[in-house]
């Protein structure tokens, strides 16, 4: 474990991270690799849990290669982003079941998506001032069109006070008793992120949403959720080149 990492930390987190992925085997190499960097460099004790969701290619496979003993892989058939982190996030619960869920750290990305460095030791920093769950931003992967980056400057507002409006499931993490307290993630196969956010608001559990915590995500135009991310992207895209 860093020790400079653990000075800088008022509590001693242990962090779950959790990637749910159906048929990613071209990305979930980079995913776990950027993710266990992250951890590494915020020098916690840590448990991945990826969730192969009804996957046919090599995702599985590639996955437990990466993760080695630092986590696992959970093969389901839940067709169901929100079904699947439920699912990634009862497996951390029970692997730390001993342990208080106030010192537990619920982090979850997307197995299309690489993390920043810096991802898990930036939510652990509003974690010890008192944040319960943090929503942070994505930017677009290098090499996507030069229209899919048009749109996203365009359409991804931030405020200059370093805050913005956005919840992604790619970059939103919460601690174990505010995330049980809400009743974890709805079995929703879509907007599953806006449903958890929404009743952690509403339940009166301190959150923030600081642009600090990056993840990068895929360009792509056709993802594996029907009106999700890149759904909506394509639509903008669409709109912006659409004849007058």
């Amino acid at each position: 474990m860093a020790a400079g990492a653990m000075n800088r930390l008022k509590t001693r987190w242990s962090v779950g991270v959790v990637i749910p992925a159906q048929n990613e085997e071209t990305t979930i190499d980079c995913c776990i690799r950027s993710v266990l960097g992250a951890l590494a460099k915020a020098g916690v004790d840590h448990w991945v849990v990826v969730v192969a969701d009804d996957c046919s290619d090599r995702t599985v496979e590639r996955a437990r290669r990466a993760l080695g003993s630092t986590g696992e892989v959970a093969e389901v058939s839940l067709r169901s982003a929100g079904a699947a982190r439920r699912e990634g996030a009862a497996r951390v619960l029970r692997h730390w079941k001993t342990l208080n869920p106030s010192q537990i750290w619920l982090a979850n990305t997307d197995a299309d998506t690489h993390v920043n460095d810096d991802w898990i030791a930036v939510q652990l920093g509003f974690a010890d001032e008192g944040v319960t769950a943090v929503a942070g931003i994505v930017h677009l992967e290098a090499g996507c069109s030069a229209a899919a980056h048009e749109v996203y400057r365009a359409t991804y507002l931030m405020s200059a006070e370093g805050t913005h409006t956005h919840v992604h499931g790619a970059n939103l993490s919460v601690r174990a008793d505010a995330y049980e307290d809400v009743g974890g993630w709805s079995n929703l196969a879509l907007a599953e992120d806006h449903c958890l956010w929404t009743r952690l608001r509403g339940r009166g559990w301190r959150v923030s949403s600081p642009v600090s915590s990056v993840v990068t995500t895929s360009s792509r135009l056709k993802g594996r959720a029907k009106g999700g991310f890149a759904d909506t992207l394509r639509a903008r895209v669409a709109a912006l080149y659409a004849e007058p």
